[in-house]
């Protein structure tokens, strides 16, 4: 075979094995060097392959996509700098649990270390943030019966244990276009089957209905320190199945502090919504501290939060399916790595609940927290940033998608919105990053195929304007509502606001812009419209397709707001 050839029969083995294995999407930003690998991609029928101008947009689409799907994106890009933008969506991909395949084509051996345009050192790029790196070599016919090794290997790294990025590096040399030939057999029609079939299916088992049991010794030390406790539950991130958690907590008469992101925030009495506004107050959080936190999958978004739980003095047990241990704080005391629902279903068989008192105490105040948030937020027409948020989450059809930018979008969800428990809640929580946001969106829509609505402050925004880019060709059903403030709105929130001049504080946090968002979307072919009342904003969710809504809002009444609604809750509970 001649060498364009061997190369293009070598990409279409490794795309075949992966697409066996379930992978159904693939992401490409354009390039020359990985042109065997492109066509390899665009040549299977089972990929929706989509095509993105920008790498980082590229990247941060790929890594929506697999957020939803739970199967690795394959993610394409050519050789040089081009890499290098892939970078902050692997990390995220990697803090956040997300399977990537990341292909970086790059040039042969001998045009390494030369001098030779759009060639850089890419061993490795991504450091830690990988689960594997692996260099294919430059194809090579000779060695046809690893092909399908390296695919599998790669998808294994990506999925198996604790899921994440990893980075096949391409060395192709030219000419790029050849002929597909015979590709190897696959492994699964092998009469022995290989070795790695087994693994290549166990990640699949563990995101899907296998339980990873607890044994007895570790049921027995749950037991002890869960039975007749004072405790919480604490439900976040990658957490586990509502429903589960929920017959948990009843069966122990305990709350469940419930972040958006772990699908528990629902009208159930167990489901605590807005503790965040009353634990501000350090009477109520010493009335309300418990003896044991029992603490499933990632940290909530609210500081208040997680300061409790440090300060509480409560001894905290934390479950995760991953082996990593999520511990800031170096406060939690007990790791059970385990199926968070095999877990569920264990411990309620085993534990008794919490004396009545305890239950009641918890569910009063969040009672009464709901109703005071509802007597300011649902009377009246203007906009804020807290009403903001709550409209919008209730505004999203049953089973429908929000993605929610880092900074305030997700406290103001998290803090003052009602339930969630009819959507799915997204948000690059790993790093906490307001990169990529709308390119996750979109990857995030294209990969459920679901009405989607981003939720994002205007400098996110401005960010990751390039996620903009075709996406009216792509049939997402995406709505993206800008809380357009002129700034950084969190820093207002922060000690720099008071300590600081104030024109030293807005050019420094503030960043005012003087940019014509409206006008931007113009640009990018995407309708936009501006809203002012309430009654607007509920009006253009309801509208399909790509489609963005400016909210203006005023970063220092924003302030002020928060500060009414907080105390409203404070006031409210005082008197349970």
């Amino acid at each position: 075979m001649q060498s364009a050839d061997v190369t293009a029969t070598f990409c279409a083995t490794l795309v075949d094995e992966w697409c066996q294995a379930g992978v159904r999407c693939a992401v490409i930003a354009p390039g020359s060097r990985s042109t065997p690998m492109a066509l390899a991609l665009v040549a299977n029928p089972l990929l929706n392959v989509q095509v993105f101008h920008d790498e980082r947009s590229a990247a941060f689409t790929a890594l929506g996509v697999a957020k939803f799907t739970g199967m690795p994106t394959l993610l394409l890009c050519t050789s040089g700098t081009a890499t290098a933008n892939f970078h902050p969506a692997v990390m995220e991909a990697s803090h956040a649990e997300v399977p990537l395949i990341v292909l970086t084509a790059d040039r042969p051996p001998e045009l390494q270390g030369v001098g030779a345009p759009q060639t850089t050192d890419q061993q490795r790029l991504y450091g830690s943030s990988v689960r594997l790196f692996l260099d294919a070599g430059v194809p090579n016919d000779e060695q046809r019966d690893d092909w399908r090794r390296i695919a599998q290997r790669v998808f294994v790294a990506a999925t198996f244990e604790r899921p994440g990025p990893v980075q096949l590096n391409l060395p192709f040399r030219e000419p790029l276009v050849g002929l597909t030939g015979t590709l190897p057999p696959r492994t699964d029609r092998d009469a022995g089957r290989s070795r790695l079939r087994t693994a290549w299916n166990a990640p699949r088992m563990l995101r899907g209905t296998a339980t990873t049991p607890v044994g007895t010794e570790m049921l027995s030390k749950l037991s002890t320190r869960l039975s007749g406790k004072r405790g919480v539950i604490v439900a976040g991130a990658r957490g586990g199945t509502p429903s589960k958690i929920a017959a948990l907590a009843r069966q122990l008469g305990w709350p469940v502090l419930a972040d958006p992101l772990g699908g528990c925030r629902t009208e159930s009495d167990t489901a605590v919504r807005h503790a965040d506004g009353w634990l501000r107050d350090h009477t109520l959080a010493q009335r309300f501290a418990p003896d044991v936190v029992l603490r499933f999958g990632a940290l909530p978004a609210s500081k208040v939060v997680n300061t409790w739980l440090r300060d509480c003095g409560a001894e905290i047990v934390a479950v995760s399916a991953s082996p990593f241990l999520i511990d800031p704080d170096r406060r939690v005391s007990l790791h059970v790595v385990s199926d968070p629902d095999a877990l569920c279903d264990d411990v309620c068989g085993i534990v008794r609940a919490a004396d009545s008192e305890w239950t009641q105490l918890w569910r009063a105040a969040e009672a009464r927290a709901r109703t005071a948030l509802s007597t300011l937020l649902e009377d009246g027409s203007s906009l804020n940033e807290p009403r903001i948020a709550r409209i919008v989450a209730e505004g999203i059809p049953r089973d429908g998608n929000l993605v929610v930018s880092s900074s305030m979008p997700i406290r103001d969800l998290e803090w003052y919105a009602g339930s969630t428990g009819h959507l799915r809640v997204f948000a690059n929580r790993g790093v906490n990053g307001i990169d990529g946001v709308v390119s996750t969106a979109v990857g995030i829509a294209i990969g459920s195929r679901a009405p989607t609505t981003l939720l994002i402050g205007d400098v996110a925004f401005l960010h990751d304007v390039n996620g903009l880019l075709g996406v009216a060709s792509r049939g997402v059903d995406l709505r993206i509502v800008v809380v357009d403030n002129r700034g950084g709105g969190i820093f207002s929130f922060l000690p720099q606001r008071s300590s600081l001049p104030e024109q030293q504080f807005e050019t420094l946090f503030g960043t005012p812009h003087d940019v014509d968002l409206d006008g931007l979307a113009a640009a990018h072919r995407v309708p936009c419209r501006v809203v002012e009342s309430a009654t607007e904003l509920r009006a253009a969710l309801v509208t399909q397709g790509p489609h963005v809504v400016l909210a203006r809002t005023d970063r220092m009444a924003n302030v002020t707001e928060h500060e009414r609604l907080n105390q409203a809750i404070i006031d409210a509970v005082a008197t349970v």
